[in-house]
């Protein structure tokens, strides 16, 4: 014979009612399903998910502003160790 395809679809094991649910929540409240760990378990894979509300949009320009001054000041500290 021949082996399965191994990127075939798999069945989720989830109750129907649970799956009915979380689509539900992601289409109409705006939130995302995060998968927060993955891992097997015997011939299984199990995914711990987590149901998450995304950022705002001016709390990620914030983010991004403390990231680009980390960076700038990282950037300048490499700066002077190189000169002495």
């Amino acid at each position: 014979g021949h082996a399965p395809d191994p990127l075939r679809p798999r069945k989720l094991l989830m109750h129907r009612a649970e799956i009915q649910r979380l689509i539900g929540k992601v289409e109409q409240k705006g939130l995302t399903l995060v998968p927060l760990s993955l891992y097997l378990k015997g011939p299984r894979v199990k995914v711990s998910l987590a149901l998450a509300r995304g950022k705002r949009e001016y709390d990620r320009r914030d983010d991004i502003k403390a990231r680009e001054a980390d960076r700038e000041v990282a950037r300048m500290s490499r700066g002077r160790a190189n000169r002495d």
